[in-house]
């Protein structure tokens, strides 16, 4: 697994923390037309939002908590995870905090500890976002908290990008500059000490 997970830096450099799905990466949009292919066009169902905007799968496609869990582990652990489109105006300004203020990103993503998921997410984001923007890559358990892998970082101020309002504040806890890219399941977030920004543009401002 050499490569899937955290390197150590000097948090002197410019680094910037981020999460990837929500963030640089639009699973959501990817889920729902595999759900549709792959689990209601298969059933002859019609494919509807019960609780459009929900941040839990099972409550928005109407499903039992086990049934969004399932999926969603199919899902990560299958061959479109390597062909997610990037989200909003992430590769404009990933590629402009990289090339121009001298950024590399560390990934923290709670996708899957499978091997063959990390290598497709690392091989798409590196074709988005280019081979040199990123420092690293720390994969987590599908849907496991931040926690631990963001205490590594305590207090050294580093900027953190999120869109799970839960993931934010672990980063909060430990000193981190927290950003929270708005969906609409965190939009009505009220934590003051983070940022809620619309997309990457409102975030660089």
């Amino acid at each position: 697994m050499k490569g899937y997970y955290m390197n150590k830096f000097d948090i002197n450099e410019n680094v910037i923390l981020t999460d990837v799905d929500g963030v640089l990466l639009n699973w959501e949009w990817a889920f729902k037309g595999w759900l549709k292919e792959h689990v209601w066009f298969r059933e002859g169902r019609e494919l509807k939002e019960v609780v459009p905007g929900s941040y839990e799968m099972n409550e928005r496609y109407g499903l039992t908590v086990e049934q969004g869990k399932e999926y969603v582990a199919m899902f990560n652990k299958s061959a479109a995870i390597g062909f997610l489109p990037p989200q909003r105006d992430a590769m404009y300004y990933v590629d402009l905090l990289h090339r121009k203020h001298g950024f590399t990103f560390q990934v923290i993503t709670s996708l899957s500890k499978n091997e063959h998921a990390c290598h497709l997410r690392t091989q798409n984001l590196k074709k988005l976002f280019g081979e040199t923007a990123f420092r690293g890559f720390t994969y987590l358990d599908t849907a496991a908290d931040k926690d631990e892998a963001l205490a590594v970082y305590k207090d050294s101020g580093l900027i953190w990008i999120e869109d799970k309002l839960m993931n934010a504040e672990a980063g909060q806890k430990v000193g981190l500059d927290c950003y929270l890219i708005e969906h609409g399941h965190n939009m009505h977030m009220t934590n003051p000490n983070i940022k809620l920004v619309k997309n990457w543009k409102s975030l660089c401002k």
